[in-house]
């Protein structure tokens, strides 16, 4: 098993989650994280630390965004591995409630 950013990191991008990972399975796109699965050790540390509650353990990411799961696949092969945190971009609080975000993803 392992661990899912989902649509709520986009434009958000809080890091928080990162300093807390013990295998540095993070990888940073334009404005979202997603996780290696290859790297992730499923320890699940990284759940509480984020402030939107993005990241789910595979068997618990919802019907409507299972989708994340192959994403993260595809964009941790082509994203940068982030190994401390960072400032959330300066309007991350403006998005951390908006829905249906995959619009605005960045690859």
């Amino acid at each position: 098993m392992t661990h899912i950013v989902t649509e709520s990191c986009i434009r958000c991008k809080y890091t928080d989650c990162v300093d807390v990972c013990p295998v540095d399975c993070f990888r940073e796109g334009p404005n979202m994280l997603v996780i290696d699965p290859d790297e992730c050790i499923d320890c699940a540390v990284c759940i509480p630390e984020c402030p939107v509650e993005a990241i789910k353990a595979e068997e618990d990411v919802p019907a409507d965004q299972l989708h994340f799961i192959k994403l993260n696949i595809e964009l941790s092969r082509n994203w940068p591995s982030i190994t401390r945190a960072k400032p959330q971009p300066a309007d991350a609080d403006n998005w951390k409630d908006v829905k249906d975000k995959l619009q605005y993803l960045e690859k």
